[in-house]
């Protein structure tokens, strides 16, 4: 293996990891959104995510043959699975977390993983009422096209296609709104106020509980944007498809730290990256005193990433851009 071999998989892993990377960011975005607020792990989140990427299905396969340019086929995707996605886990909130705010920390818990699967078989039952399990998301055709050449310059050895650019592009949008969001308006403030001290924000006049909603409706969102943006990328998916991207992105979540929004993209991106690295790192083996590199299967990149998660936490506690606190009992 030359350098110039090297060179071109490591821009491969650049651009891939990248790609996956804001795929896990957009859905730990999710997680974090609400952690921030209620300090709850809502596990049902995968669910949530999955259910825009089968509601994005839905819109794609209604309107393939319509004519209907495949930009307007996306937006309205987005639209429709941010508002099921949103809704639905406003509605997880005020049935099954919210009844609990007050109990220990673990019975919230138990009840976030009960009601994930519960959604998992939900979600089979209404995908089974179409005859079918594994749906394959019918993507318009100029999302799968290669990008070859920009301004001259080759990409070809890149493997980079359309949707690839329009997950970057997404993603990039989203992360500038939600900062936007959190920091420069007045739902923004509120929401910081209630993550900060909910008693006392509550007698300073802010209603925590639409807080707390409109918190869990921005999350579901989120998750259902990255549903969307999942069956875009893999153009396949069931009900049981978001339990390990799930997984994942609360995994970039924890990574980044837990609660910090900057730090659930970082976190995502650096998973993207380590986790599309060890996927080609067998190809390393050739060269000299690197042979041992080959026994490292591409299966095993999941491994590899959660053993680097558990590196960084021993090493960072908090995460990476998480700060770290002490409680006096």
């Amino acid at each position: 293996m030359d350098l110039q071999t090297v060179g071109t998989i490591l821009l491969q892993v650049l651009v891939g990891g990248l790609s996956l990377g804001v795929l896990y960011a957009i859905v730990a975005l999710g997680y974090t959104m609400v952690y921030g607020v209620l300090q709850l792990i809502n596990f049902a989140h995968s669910e949530v995510f999955i259910t825009g990427g089968i509601v994005a299905y839905l819109v794609f396969d209604a309107l393939k043959n319509s004519g209907t340019n495949g930009y307007i086929k996306l937006l309205l995707a987005c639209l429709a699975a941010m508002v099921v996605s949103g809704a639905l886990n406003v509605l997880i909130e005020r049935l099954a977390y919210r009844p609990l705010r007050g109990a220990q920390r673990l019975v919230p818990l138990i009840t976030a993983i009960g009601v994930s699967l519960i959604l998992q078989d939900l979600l089979r039952f209404l995908v089974g009422l179409r005859g079918q399990f594994d749906l394959s998301v019918p993507l318009p055709t100029e999302f799968a096209q290669s990008i070859t050449k920009v301004a001259g310059v080759d990409l070809s050895a890149l493997n980079l296609q359309v949707k690839d650019i329009i997950l970057i592009v997404v993603a990039a949008l989203m992360l500038v709104g939600l900062n936007l969001l959190v920091n420069r308006t007045q739902l923004g403030r509120a929401i910081r106020a209630v993550a900060h001290d909910r008693q006392t924000s509550g007698l300073m006049g802010i209603d925590s509980n639409r807080i707390i909603s409109l918190t869990f409706l921005i999350g579901g969102a989120l998750g259902g944007l990255g549903g969307v943006m999942f069956a875009m990328k893999y153009q396949a998916l069931n009900a049981y498809s978001g339990t390990v991207p799930g997984l994942k992105a609360f995994t970039a979540a924890v990574l980044g730290g837990i609660g910090n929004i900057p730090g659930a993209v970082l976190g995502g991106l650096v998973l993207g990256w380590l986790e599309t690295l060890l996927g080609v790192i067998s190809l390393f083996g050739s060269l000299p005193g690197l042979h041992w590199l080959s026994a490292v299967k591409a299966e095993y990149k999941d491994i590899g990433a959660f053993l680097a998660l558990i590196l960084i936490l021993f090493l960072k506690p908090a995460g990476l851009l998480g700060k770290a606190t002490t409680e006096k009992v």
